[in-house]
C-alpha cells in the first residue's frame, strides 16, 4: 500500500486509482465483530417491517427522510416537513432544494424496480443519477472536476479523468461486485461504495447515487427486505467523519476505519429504523381505537390509510374504497373534531393531518 500512497497526489487526476480489492485484510477481527452487530440489527429491522400490516406505511413515509438526509449531506437542505408537504402536494411551489430531494426519493424507488430485473451496475447507476439530475447523466468527458475548496482553490482529491480512463474504472468496480470475493455484503456494500465515490464518473450527483447504490445492494444481497434503511441520517450526523474516511482510504489505505464506520452507521440506522417503525406501529394501533371511539367505522382500515397517507384528502378515502364523497367528508370533520386529525387548507381543498404520524415522521 506504501506505493499506492505515495502515488496519490490530491492536485492531480487520480487516474491510477487501485482497482479492487485492496491489498490488505478487509474482514479484520474488528470488521467482523462489527458485521454481526450489524446483521443482527437488520435481522431485527426486517422483522418489524414484517409486523406492519400494510407495507407501504413505512415504505411511502421512510424514504423520503433518506432522500432528506442524502441532500443535506451535500448542502442541499431542505426540512422533512417541506419535504412531506411537497411529497403529498399540500405545499406551495417546492424549494429547488425540495425538489432535489423529491428526485433522491423518485431515484430511490426507480433503483428498486431496475433490480428487480437487472443487478446494481453502471447501467443503474447510470439511470438513478439521471433521475437525480433531471436530465441524462453522461459519464465525465471534460477535465476540471476536484473536491476541495473552489474559493481558496485548494484541492482535496481530484477523481480520475478521461472518458476511457473512467469506463474501465466503473467495469473493474462492476465485475467486483460479482467476482468471488468472498465478503459480507456488508462489507461489499462499504467497499464498493468507496471506490464509487473514489471514481466520481458523473458531473454532478456522484454521492446521492452511491448511498441509493448501498440501499439497492443491501436489497439485491437479500440483508434487507424493505428500501426503508436511512442510513445517509447517520451519515448526515456524522458528515465530517464520512468525508474524512473515505479521504483516509486514498491518501493512507485506511480501510478498517472506513469500513467499521459505514458498517456501524448500518446498525445505528437499522437500530433507529426499527424503533421508528415499532412507534409507527403502536401509534396505529392507538389511532385505531380513537377512530373506532369517534364514532367512525371501519376504524382499522382508515386508520391504517391515515398512516399510508398523513396528509390526507376526502378524495383519499374515496379513492381507497371506504366511502363515497359526503360520508368520506364527514368522517374526516369528525376526527378533526376528535383531535385526532388538524384541518387545514390547502389551495382551496382541505387538506387533514395525521399529526401524531408526522410528529414522528419528521422528528431528527
Amino acid at each position: 500500500m506504501t506505493g499506492n500512497r505515495a502515488a496519490f497526489d490530491p492536485a492531480l487526476p487520480y487516474n491510477d486509482l487501485p482497482p479492487l480489492p485492496p491489498q490488505q485484510e478487509l474482514e479484520t477481527a474488528k470488521v467482523l465483530k462489527a458485521v454481526i452487530e450489524a446483521r443482527s440489527e437488520l435481522a431485527a429491522l426486517n422483522t418489524a417491517c414484517r409486523l406492519i400490516p400494510n407495507p407501504e406505511i413505512i415504505t411511502s413515509t421512510i424514504p423520503l427522510r433518506e432522500a432528506q438526509a442524502s441532500t443535506e449531506i451535500e448542502n442541499i437542505v431542505t426540512t422533512n416537513d417541506e419535504l412531506f408537504r411537497a411529497h403529498w402536494s399540500v405545499a406551495p411551489e417546492p424549494t429547488p432544494a425540495t425538489k432535489e430531494a423529491l428526485r433522491y426519493r423518485d431515484a430511490l424507488r426507480r433503483g428498486v424496480e431496475l433490480i428487480a430485473d437487472r443487478p446494481v451496475s453502471e447501467k443503474v447507476a447510470t439511470e438513478v443519477c439521471s433521475i437525480l439530475q433531471g436530465g441524462q447523466a453522461t459519464l465525465r468527458s471534460a477535465p476540471g472536476t476536484y473536491i476541495g475548496d473552489p474559493v481558496q482553490g485548494t484541492r482535496a482529491y481530484t477523481p480520475p479523468e478521461g472518458l476511457d480512463v473512467l469506463q474501465r474504472h466503473l467495469s473493474a468496480w462492476e465485475r467486483y461486485i460479482y467476482s468471488d470475493h468472498g465478503l459480507d455484503p456488508l462489507v461489499l456494500m462499504t467497499v464498493t461504495h468507496y471506490q464509487f465515490e473514489a471514481i466520481h464518473p458523473f458531473y454532478d450527483g456522484n454521492g446521492r447515487t452511491g448511498r441509493i447504490l448501498n440501499i439497492l445492494l443491501l436489497l439485491q444481497e437479500q440483508v434487507l427486505a424493505l428500501p426503508v434503511l436511512y442510513l445517509s441520517g447517520t451519515i448526515v450526523d456524522n458528515k465530517a467523519e464520512y468525508y474524512r474516511l473515505l479521504l483516509a482510504v486514498t491518501a493512507g489505505g485506511k480501510w478498517e476505519e472506513w469500513i467499521l464506520f459505514m458498517v456501524n452507521a448500518v446498525t445505528e440506522s437499522a437500530r433507529s429504523t426499527s424503533s421508528l417503525i415499532d412507534e409507527l406501529r403502536s401509534l396505529q394501533d392507538a389511532t385505531t381505537s380513537r377512530v373506532r371511539a369517534a364514532g367512525v367505522s371501519p376504524a382499522a382500515e382508515l386508520a391504517e390509510l391515515l398512516f399510508v397517507q398523513p396528509y390526507i384528502r376526502i378524495t383519499d378515502v374515496i379513492d381507497a374504497g371506504l366511502a363515497k364523497r359526503q360520508t368520506a367528508s364527514m368522517w374526516l370533520s369528525q376526527l378533526a373534531d376528535a383531535g385526532i386529525l388538524e384541518e387545514q387548507k390547502a389551495g382551496r381543498s382541505k387538506v387533514f393531518l395525521n399529526t401524531a404520524a408526522l410528529e414522528v415522521l419528521t422528528r431528527r
